[in-house]
């Protein structure tokens, strides 16, 4: 563990002392953290850099000229942002798992939720 992160920690356990009982969990929260940090710092960039080229696109003459929208009917305006977005999926699908819509622990909570259900109706006609 570095310096800088040993030190942040020991002054968050004084303030939070008996919150959480080892450093395990503090270090695995800091992770997530961080990727979701970075995903997020990722997704920022992306989307400054593709508003630059496809604004970019539009006409290099627009001072003369006026604007020309025919850039924007050009492959090579979005390849870019297409391509990118490829790996950015990629990086989000590693910071937040690819079960997006059924989690770990979907199956159990709808195993449960039906069997509630079922239990239910058994002792609404009891």
């Amino acid at each position: 563990m570095g310096r800088f992160r040993r030190h942040m920690y020991e002054e968050y356990a004084k303030q939070h002392s008996g919150e959480y009982t080892g450093d395990e969990s503090y270090n695995a929260a800091y992770k997530k953290v961080k990727k979701i940090k970075g995903f997020y710092s990722h997704l920022k960039v992306y989307i400054i850099v593709n508003v630059i080229i496809i604004v970019s696109s539009l006409s290099r003459d627009h001072l003369t000229e006026g604007i020309d929208f025919s850039g924007l009917s050009e492959w090579h305006t979005y390849s870019t942002a297409f391509y990118w977005g490829i790996g950015l999926v990629a990086h989000g699908l590693s910071v937040f798992g690819s079960n997006l819509f059924f989690s770990e622990d979907w199956e159990q909570k709808k195993i449960q939720k039906y069997m509630e259900k079922d239990a239910a109706n058994k002792n609404k006609w009891e």
